[in-house]
């Protein structure tokens, strides 16, 4: 998408994306804008909060309203990585093996309740996450692309779950949580139909090739110095006295960041930008809660 008509056009869609999600999902508006962000900027989300709050909701609304294939595992405590990636299967007919393509092998995966399964099994996602491919008795299996993958996660102090491996987190680009809902919100849940009637109602807003376009347009949109220098500070900030943001965290910012911009219409990034994606994009990077995260944003002024 590179002319003006198209951009236009992508205005308008993405208008149209966020009024649809925000009658499915009530309430959570900055949270549904940084979610499409996050698949703009071609990166993985992470929903955590407790069950019922609507996080398998959110996920299927955005599966449907982006016009992309999906599948959806359901994490078990006795599940295996075979059951994710897929598994070499013989075949008696032609006398070989041939590769059984797991659920992975989707443009989006919703991978609910990610934390009850063990850690060698969460840790199967690793390679497709990061090189939107899986490895199988050497042999490398492509996955269809854009591949984006939106968990869910259990707060750890609820029985049967495991904690995701820092190597893990580190792959989704940002965490988010829904928190409850308002009290208007939450009556109108009571007296509107079910959520998963009302989002059969809508139709896909967008393809797989404007959504390609979209995240190939995301890295164009401009960083100045200013906001490069803003950036940098926040980083050095994150390293006082801790383990702070890797340089591939701050990379994630910056592209958070220019995706959240041009869900904004804006072909620049602003400081005001960043600050709308730090806290999702860093927190679990840094093992700080939100709070704590916003506070240290806080810290760091915008020179320029």
């Amino acid at each position: 998408m590179q002319s003006d008509a198209e951009l236009l056009i992508f205005h308008e869609k993405t208008d149209q994306f966020l009024i649809q999600i925000n009658q499915i999902i009530l309430d959570k508006s900055q949270q549904t804008r940084l979610a499409l962000s996050c698949l703009l900027a071609g990166g993985h989300v992470l929903f955590e909060d407790l069950p019922g709050l609507g996080k398998t909701t959110l996920a299927g609304s955005l599966a449907h309203l982006t016009g992309l294939d999906f599948q959806r595992i359901q994490f078990t405590s006795d599940m295996l990585a075979s059951d994710v990636i897929g598994i070499n299967m013989f075949n008696q007919q032609e006398h070989r093996f041939e590769f059984k393509h797991g659920p992975v092998f989707t443009q989006i995966l919703l991978a609910d309740e990610i934390n009850r399964c063990s850690p060698k099994t969460q840790s199967a996602l690793l390679e497709a996450m990061e090189e939107g491919c899986v490895t199988v008795d050497g042999i490398r299996h492509p996955l269809p692309q854009p591949f984006w993958v939106i968990a869910t996660q259990n707060p750890l102090f609820q029985s049967g779950t495991y904690a995701l491996p820092e190597s893990q987190l580190d792959r989704f680009l940002m965490r988010l949580t829904l928190g409850y809902p308002s009290r208007s919100a939450e009556k109108l849940l009571l007296q509107q139909n079910s959520r998963h009637t009302l989002i059969t109602t809508f139709n896909a807003i967008f393809s797989r090739q404007e959504i390609i376009a979209l995240q190939a347009r995301a890295k164009q949109v401009a960083v100045g110095e200013t906001v490069l220098g803003y950036l940098l500070d926040l980083a050095e900030e994150t390293r006082k006295g801790r383990h702070g943001l890797s340089t591939r965290g701050v990379l994630a910012l910056k592209q958070a960041a220019q995706a959240y911009a041009l869900v904004g219409k804006r072909t620049f990034v602003t400081a005001d930008d960043v600050q709308a994606v730090f806290v999702a994009v860093t927190a679990h990077r840094i093992g700080l809660s939100e709070a704590e995260t916003l506070l240290l944003m806080q810290k760091v002024a915008v020179n320029g």
